[in-house]
């Protein structure tokens, strides 16, 4: 094994560079501490950085992120891996963790790349792109996404012909076909753990019609369509580009529902899908909105305010379980469900549905310490050890949970739980170093 920066050191690595992990990286280094920040993919800002407005205020997500994801990037005190994953993180000691950390190839040097995209235009290759959730492709050549942090190119190897078009029109030279997988080990005193979360897959419940029928589509589908950075210019249904008329939400997609494995109340889906309900009112004046949901569950500061100015507005909500979802010729829709206020079963046509789903922990933080185990709770997100008095503690002395890593949460409980994960750290690293 090859080992690069084989005697470089770390007060923090930070497993994550979502908008928790971020904000936990920022903390610490503002304290003097120097920070490791390591990202799986090409941006750091997390989901929070593609999305359209925040509820309950319909702040600008992208307004609040591209500041804070500058600050980060900026920090002479954070260094950030973006495109890497964790191998293994070993606790030696108190005080002394030692991670291998592989750095996958961009095929691009990042401080020679000046975004112009001309790479973009010489590709010929075009394949689906990931950041708009397969609505739209891109090229294999490509930047992420407009306001992707860095803001550089990369190539998709697995798509790449090799065919040298964006070598030859690079005016850098910025691409580098011979770049390699690079393997890191380096030594820090802390932890923390902020993995996010992953959206479950409606693939898992085929009545729903998910990849079969064209014009059901998840809730970040929608969240793509209506966010500045979107990839159509207005809102279209993905089948025939038409723009929709009548557009219905199916709340608790993988969400309270034990036969898929998830039995958690996601907390954040109704909220979300009252805030796209009111962004749709706005962007298609004349279309009517309907959620169909079990419970709504506004719990938050100004979310029960927020849910009656969706239904003040227009929204129509109904209470109701979907069983079944079918195509018509057209490509409308057939809702059956069940009317739980008159307890029967009806039938309803829309022509375009949205899926929201829930919230599934991400597994891959229960095998990052192959030595020690990482406990996780029953439904495989960090177990936190005292979830009152000390709710960013983990069951291995010296690492520490933020965000979406320990539960379901929203975006000021995420921010929140950052605050708290990274006072425990500089907690932990002040009192081991007495």
């Amino acid at each position: 094994m090859q080992v690069k920066m084989k005697n470089a050191s770390f007060d923090v690595l930070v497993v994550g560079g979502g908008i928790a992990g971020g904000e936990a990286a920022l903390n610490l280094a503002n304290n003097g501490l120097k920070v490791l920040l390591v990202e799986k993919e090409l941006s750091i800002g997390g989901k929070m950085i593609l999305l359209s407005k925040v509820f309950p205020t319909l702040d600008c997500a992208a307004c609040i992120t591209t500041p804070k994801v500058s600050e980060i990037s900026r920090h002479p005190g954070i260094t950030i891996f973006t495109g890497s994953e964790i191998v293994s993180i070993a606790k030696k000691a108190e005080n002394d963790f030692e991670a291998d950390v592989v750095k996958n190839p961009r095929y691009v040097n990042i401080d020679d790349c000046t975004a112009c995209q001309l790479c973009e235009e010489a590709c010929p290759v075009i394949t689906s792109d990931q950041y708009q959730f397969n609505l739209i492709g891109r090229k294999a050549a490509f930047i992420p996404f407009s306001i992707a942090s860095p803001k550089a190119a990369a190539i998709d190897i697995e798509n790449c012909t090799l065919c040298g078009a964006c070598e030859k029109v690079c005016p850098t030279k910025c691409i580098d076909f011979t770049q390699e997988k690079e393997e890191y080990r380096v030594k820090v005193r802390s932890v923390i753990i902020a993995t996010g979360f992953k959206l479950f897959d409606p693939l898992a419940m085929p009545r729903y019609g998910y990849g079969l029928h064209k014009n059901v589509i998840t809730s970040m589908q929608m969240e793509r369509q209506l966010a500045p950075t979107r990839p159509f210019n207005t809102i279209l249904r993905p089948g025939d580009g038409k723009m929709p008329c009548k557009i219905a939400y199916v709340l608790c997609t993988g969400s309270r529902d034990v036969t898929v494995g998830n039995p958690v109340c996601s907390q954040i889906c109704c909220m979300y899908s009252i805030k796209q309900a009111q962004l749709l009112m706005g962007a298609l004046p004349m279309a009517d909105v309907t959620i169909y949901y079990i419970n709504i569950r506004s719990f938050g500061k100004g979310f029960e305010e927020f849910y009656e100015q969706a239904k003040g507005m227009g929204v129509n909500f109904v209470k109701g379980k979907i069983g079944k979802i079918s195509e018509k010729d057209n490509g409308d829709l057939i809702l059956r469900y069940e009317d739980i206020n008159e307890n029967k079963v009806r039938e309803a046509e829309h022509d375009m549905v949205v899926l929201s789903v829930g919230v599934l922990a991400n597994k891959d933080a229960g095998s990052l310490f192959p030595g020690e185990k990482l406990e996780l709770d029953s439904f495989n997100f960090v177990q936190q050890t005292d979830t009152l008095a000390s709710p960013s503690r983990t069951s291995i002395s010296g690492v520490f949970v933020a965000g979406t890593a320990s539960g379901p949460m929203d975006i000021p409980d995420s921010i929140l739980s950052a605050g708290a994960a990274s006072s425990e750290t500089l907690s932990y690293l002040n009192t081991k170093n007495e």
